[in-house]
């Protein structure tokens, strides 16, 4: 079967960075860090861990989302919307600009943990107040689905619409169903990617437990160290990464400004822990190639890969080991980067920012750094573009997803000329 073209034509983002994808993107090729110690007035002062990269100061916009109307919603869900409508802006994709049939344009969105501060929230009025306090919007303002709902109500996109929650896999998982409903010819336009807000008590208890979280307190900006032999966990970050995928062809005849392609997805399951990776990297590797398989490219072909790279010991040699099994020789060719050594990790929404970040880094030909890379661990021996972004024309990049349960998500997206 003929698959149409998908080309990447508008992204918005938010993390600890920045509100918007402008600001976010020069932070990263400048090499900065978003992470800094926890200011949250939800937050316990008696966490374990006090450093995360949270999104500061935001208010989401009232020409979105009315603020009596954003009070009902968890904070994910306020992300997505940021995020989707600097996304569909960017892509000359309006309410007022309605490309595509109603029912040809969608939204996928990814989601991994849901409204978490909001259920502590009713949980706590539960407790002090009755069942009777619980608000009405409480379920509609946590479901996972809703970040996808909203925006799909938001942006009239009338055509699929659903979440898809994979752990820190879901947001690479929404853009590759997104890419399947464009390239079999089910939809015009899509709107995916993925939003994530919890930073909460009890996932911060919880990760914290697991001992999954880095302790870095005194210099968190460079507690997030993938692959240096100091890396002692992730760090949690939150925000959203969406972008609006588009038919080639199409785009192209409205000429609308084209970042990249994308060509190729690949999943696959470590079936080996709740948690932990498998130690060689063999579902990582099943899923990346897979992904080449799909793209229809040479493993050659791969210039850049964006890592899962979260700075945990286990996590950055399986994946490092993964790379050197599935290219080889032309692995140590390849520019790596992890972007989470400035965002931290967004979880559910991590795959959608860091697709922005490949797709950026073949339209700007510029590679993001992995900072905080200052004493390599001898089992990451890979070029991991360490501490300095790389000026770099590159024709393919690859994008890496894993989560909890051994789900993994690869994408490879092309360079449009």
């Amino acid at each position: 079967m003929n698959r149409r073209r998908v080309a990447i034509t508008g992204m918005g983002a938010i993390c600890g960075l920045g509100h918007d994808l402008k600001t976010i993107w020069q932070g990263i090729t400048e090499g900065r860090s978003g992470i800094d110690s926890i200011q949250s007035d939800h937050l316990t002062d008696i966490l374990p861990i006090k450093i995360a990269g949270e999104v500061r100061n935001f208010t989401i916009s009232e020409e979105i989302i009315a603020a009596k109307e954003s009070a009902r919603f968890d904070r994910f869900i306020h992300f997505a919307l940021q995020a989707a409508f600097e996304a569909t802006a960017d892509a000359g994709a309006t309410t007022q600009n309605k490309l595509y049939p109603f029912s040809r344009m969608g939204t996928i969105l990814g989601v991994g943990m849901g409204g978490l501060p909001a259920i502590e929230n009713a949980k706590e009025i539960f407790d002090q107040k009755g069942p009777r306090r619980v608000s009405p919007f409480f379920i509609p303002a946590i479901i996972p689905s809703m970040n996808a709902g909203l925006a799909s109500i938001k942006l009239g996109l009338g055509g699929v619409n659903y979440s898809i929650s994979s752990a820190c896999a879901s947001a690479s998982h929404a853009i590759s169903a997104a890419y399947d409903e464009i390239a079999l010819g089910r939809h015009d336009l899509m709107v995916t990617g993925g939003s994530e807000g919890a930073i909460s008590n009890l996932s911060v208890s919880g990760f914290a437990s697991m001992k999954a979280l880095s302790k870095n307190h005194e210099h968190p900006q460079q507690a997030s160290r993938p692959f240096d032999i100091k890396r002692d966990g992730f760090v949690m970050g939150e925000g959203a990464g969406v972008l609006v995928l588009e038919d080639l062809e199409k785009a192209e005849a409205r000429g609308a400004k084209i970042y990249a392609e994308v060509i190729g997805h690949g999943s696959s399951s470590d079936a080996y822990h709740i948690t932990a990776p498998s130690p060689e990297g063999e579902g990582a590797l099943c899923c990346m190639r897979k992904a080449v398989e799909y793209a229809g490219i040479p493993l050659e072909a791969i210039g850049y890969i964006n890592a899962h790279g979260t700075s945990t010991p286990l996590g950055d040699i399986a994946e490092t080991k993964a790379i050197k099994k599935c290219f080889g020789d032309h692995a140590k060719k390849i520019s790596i980067s992890s972007t989470k050594s400035m965002t931290g990790h967004l979880l559910g929404a991590a795959g959608g920012v860091e697709t922005i970040f490949s797709a950026l880094a073949l339209y700007h030909e510029i590679i993001p750094p992995t900072i905080n890379l200052l004493d390599p661990d001898p089992e990451c021996d890979l070029d991991y573009t360490a501490n300095h972004a790389a000026k770099q024309s590159i024709e393919y990049a690859l994008n890496n997803s894993f989560g909890f349960g051994g789900t993994n998500s690869s994408l490879i997206l092309k360079r449009h000329r």
